[in-house]
């Protein structure tokens, strides 16, 4: 058994290949393996493998061992979760891993009637260091979780029944290459399979592609057993060739994330047959720009792990598909498979759906950062063997995607000298691609300039190389000639992020610049036996980082979030902008290759009561980066013009697509003529007396308000706090040395406002009501002023804020009261149907919106200030004996059962109240909310 300090790649392998589709038998070991826990390496039983296994609980393969959901199936102890970032949970001893290092063992039977000319056993995955067994016999010992690692067993094989056993112990030398920011889960974690090898069979296959102004190339390498005689044929193309000769294929169409065109390639000795999809396709850097086939890229891309709140590391490959059509779906076109090799099933996705890939080594020692780098492995010679091995077994594994245009060596790994050999290697083996290190920031060793969360004024300057010098020239002018990309930025924890549309500009204005990745897509949430969701530190570990593990555009079962509807309305690969007099709309293509032509064009005039007109509109097909302008149809315009109507100009499929069906929406634009408008609802009864001011009824003593109608009232405050969102948390990039917000509102004491009642004085139509409010403790305060009247049928207010200490950052500027719970529905005139806050919502629409109240807080994992709807012109809170209208300039309207100290208050959703009152806030203005939590905060 190799020993767990050995910082040597794994021992027993065979040298890495290509995943290949082949027609030579496989068996698939996936299913329920007996399964036994031990908390430690020193209490695990020393009896492998000739254990029997009868007594042991089961655990699915693959899977994570620890996670909650599998205590049904294996109800005896099997570790926990456990979440970090950037901090190692044990000390940093390198090569050394801790003693409290819990082991798993496996254990399945299977039988076969004759034993093949050769055997591979090949495990795509194992999460922590493992020995394998074979009937007895010690196969070797796989290193590196998200790479595949196979064995001869053809010796070790018998007929009939063989017995498989692993040994997995969580934590080796390996694990300090491992630190990557996600949950710590430990098993078999992709499958396992037996793969019949035939002698004179197609071991590896090497497809090297390119394509030039209208002509492929294309040049076939392949290992074949024992010498055999090899066929390589296109058949489509009716073409025949030799291996390793050198084709020029004239009229190939070319492959592109926006046009995925593959052809077959088939290479076949007598005893066995392998198929390869190829796309012809040749990445390039020119004159600091990344261009596939000639032409300059846009990557409007997210950083995507691999996870599931049931089995852990473990996605289904159907969910797989599903998360790509996602994808698709909301105009995302590049991965980046942070920070490991993904499945590769899902590499075979993105070559059919069309997505660019950065596919990144399974190489990540962050923790090491929190102590100025020393010992990093990564400039370690012990470790280089390691490193080259996780390169080679990725690079391999994964050569002939054309979705793969660039390789990256891993992720925040510091630097050194076993990073620049990987490249080196990389290079040699495969020149085709660029190579991509964030880590490297002289650029000594890569291909393009790669940041994270670069300020939009950093990313400005980068654009036309205003960039500040490096201190060596040869670098600095390497570094100036490369291409830029931001490798993450707005990382997309709860409420947030915000600054997306100002750093997309930005990418479309300059060639330079290679767009980026989002982080990121998924939220790592873990599910309870109570269904609840779970984050670091809730399975009682000592070491944790919270919920920065809850960051994702969709959630852990794939729901998409409301940052992800706006990032597709940022993504769009079209634009269309309504002139103000309605007389046409100027259409400009963001597609950096393909045409309009699979697109459809249509308008809807909508008004209070629905659609008034719709119809199709004609529009000539625009080329890749181009702009037309389109008369809008007379029928069009009349409608539009009319009073209180919104015009919708989309952008639709023409017809199905493996990820949409036709009439999907791509795009849209919009133009209004709503000022005032009105919804329907019925009259508010009014009262008589003191105090009554239309509808509302006042405090004649106190000049608080009491009822609007017949409905009560309570607590009409000021509100200058929200409920902090976890950027609010976060120390702003861009503005080094102050405190996070959450903290600077709460030494305000926005969160605490007292409030000291001046005067209520009565007018012939009304009444003002003059209040000083201020933070406990604090001198900053503010003078509120509300002034009521009425012009008979409604009740007027104007509100007057007047700060009267120094200089303060406020969250927001608005009022806030409650209502009986019976008001559960909410109808407005503005943004919806989401939320929109200033610097979000992008994917919002102006329109008439009806929604329950519960549904219109966002459910974020960790409870905070969220589920605003901006330029709300009317707002009708229904469900009581008579709706509540609310109309004014436009505000923002926050509607939800909780009040803002209860939001606060929640560490976890199941933490929120049930059936309290409706609370309301009305915003003159609220805070942004950035991205704070990790990179820049809220734009001026």
């Amino acid at each position: 058994m190799t020993a767990l300090s050995d910082p040597r790649p794994g021992q027993g392998g065979l040298p890495p290949v290509a995943a290949l589709e082949s027609d030579a038998p496989v068996l698939d070991l996936s299913g329920e393996w007996a399964f036994r826990w031990s908390p430690t390496v020193a209490q695990a039983p020393d009896d492998l493998p000739a254990a029997d296994p009868s007594a042991w609980g089961r655990m699915p393969v693959p899977a994570s061992w620890v996670m909650p959901a599998h205590d049904a199936i294996h109800p005896a102890p099997h570790g926990a979760p456990a979440y970090t970032n950037v901090q190692y949970p044990f000390p940093l001893d390198p090569p050394h891993p801790p003693d409290d290092n819990p082991v798993g063992d496996y254990a399945r039977s299977f039988d076969i009637d004759a034993v093949p000319d050769r055997a591979v056993l090949r495990f795509e995955g194992v999460e922590g260091a493992a020995t394998v067994w074979l009937n007895g016999v010690e196969l070797g010992a796989p290193r590196g979780p998200r790479l595949p690692t196979s064995f001869d067993a053809t010796a070790a094989l018998r007929a009939g029944r063989n017995d498989l056993v692993v040994r997995v112990a969580q934590f080796s030398a390996a694990s300090y290459l491992e630190d990557q920011d996600e949950w710590w889960l430990p098993g078999i974690v992709r499958e396992v399979t037996l793969r019949s090898r035939p002698s004179g069979g197609v071991d590896d296959v090497f497809a090297r592609v390119g394509w030039v102004d209208g002509v492929g190339t294309l040049r076939v390498e392949a290992v074949v057993d024992t010498g055999a005689e090899v066929s390589v044929t296109l058949p489509e193309l009716g073409i025949t060739a030799a291996l390793d000769e050198d084709l020029t294929i004239p009229g190939v169409e070319p492959w592109s994330a926006e046009h995925p065109r593959l052809y077959d390639l088939v290479v076949a000795t007598e005893s066995e047959t392998v198929t390869l999809r190829i796309g012809f396709r040749t990445v390039s850097v020119d004159d600091g720009v990344l261009r596939v086939n000639g032409v300059p890229i846009v990557l409007r891309g997210v950083n995507r792990h691999e996870h599931h709140p049931d089995l852990g590391r473990t996605v289904p490959r159907e969910l797989m598909e599903h998360e790509l059509h996602l994808m698709k779906q909301h105009n995302v076109n590049a991965i980046r498979t942070s920070h490991y090799p993904p499945h590769p099933a899902l590499l075979e996705a993105a070559d059919r759906l069309g997505f660019w890939v950065i596919d990144e080594c399974d190489i990540e020692t962050h923790g090491f950062g929190m102590v100025e780098w020393r010992r990093n492995p990564s400039d370690a010679p012990e470790w280089c063997a390691a490193y080259l091995d996780r390169a080679a077994r990725m690079v391999e594994r994964d050569k002939n995607h054309p979705s793969i245009i660039l390789w990256s060596l891993g992720n925040e790994a510091g630097t050194g000298a076993n990073l620049a050999a990987m490249a080196d290697w990389m290079r040699a083996r495969d020149g085709s691609r660029p190579i991509h290190y964030e880590g490297d920031y002289d650029c000594a060793y890569v291909d393009v300039w790669s940041r994270m969360y670069a300020s939009h004024a950093d990313v400005a300057a980068i654009a036309t190389r205003d960039e500040p010098a490096l201190d060596d020239a040869f670098l600095d002018a390497r570094r100036r000639a490369m291409p830029f990309m931001l490798c993450e930025y707005a990382h997309a924890m709860g409420t947030g992020p915000g600054g997306l549309t100002e750093y997309q500009d930005l990418f479309e204005a300059h060639e330079r610049l290679a767009g980026g990745f989002i982080w990121e897509w998924l939220e790592h949430g873990i599910r309870r036996a109570d269904g609840s969701i779970a984050y670091g530190g809730d399975f009682g570990e000592v070491v944790h980082d919270g919920n920065f593990v809850i960051d994702g555009l969709v959630s852990a079962d794939r729901e998409p979030r409301p940052q992800l509807t706006d990032l597709k309305a940022v993504f769009a690969p079209v634009t269309l902008r309504i002139s103000a007099d309605l007389r046409d709309v100027v259409i400009e293509s963001r597609y950096d290759v393909t045409d309009s032509a699979h697109l459809a064009f249509d308008w809807v005039v909508a008004g209070a009561d629905g659609i008034a007109r719709a119809g199709e509109l004609p529009v000539p097909v625009i080329p890749a980066r181009g702009r037309v302008t389109v008369l809008l149809p007379a029928e069009c315009a009349l409608a539009a013009a009319a009073p209180e109507h919104v015009l919708t100009i989309s952008a639709r499929l023409a017809a199905d697509t493996p990820w949409a069906s036709a009439g999907h929406e791509v795009a849209w634009g919009q133009w209004s003529t709503v000022v005032a408008p009105r919804l329907a609802g019925s009259p508010v009864p009014r009262g008589q007396g003191a105090g009554q001011v239309g509808p509302v009824r006042i405090d004649p003593s106190t000049g608080d308000l009491i009822a609007i109608g017949d409905a009560v009232v309570e607590n009409l405050r000021l509100e200058l706090w929200r409920a902090p969102i976890d950027n609010d948390f976060g120390v702003e990039w861009t503005e080094p040395g102050l405190a996070p917000l959450a903290t600077r509102w709460a030494q305000l004491g926005l969160d605490r406002l007292v409030t000291r009642r001046v005067s209520a004085t009565p007018s012939a139509d009304g009444m003002t009501v003059v209040s000083r409010v201020g933070g406990a403790g604090r001198d900053e305060l503010v003078e509120l002023t509300l002034a009521w009247s009425t012009d008979g049928d409604d009740a007027l207010l104007n509100v007057t804020v007047e700060p009267l200490g120094g200089p303060a950052v406020w969250a927001r500027v608005g009022l806030s009261f409650s209502l009986a719970p019976e008001y559960a529905i909410a109808r407005w005139f503005g943004l919806g149907p989401g939320p929109a806050y200033p610097d979000t919502g992008q994917g919002t629409r102006l329109g008439w919106h009806t929604a329950a109240v519960a549904d219109l807080p966002v459910p974020n994992v960790r409870p905070q200030e969220s589920g605003a709807r901006r330029e709300v012109r009317q707002l009708v809170l229904d469900g009581g004996a008579h709706p509540i209208e609310i109309t004014g300039e436009p505000f923002a309207a926050t509607v939800r059962p909780w009040s803002t100290e209860e939001v606060a208050a929640a560490t976890h959703l199941a933490e929120l109240p049930r059936g309290g009152r409706t609370h309301v806030v009305l915003d003159h203005a609220q805070y942004g909310v950035g991205t704070a939590a990790c990179g820049p905060g809220v734009l001026p």
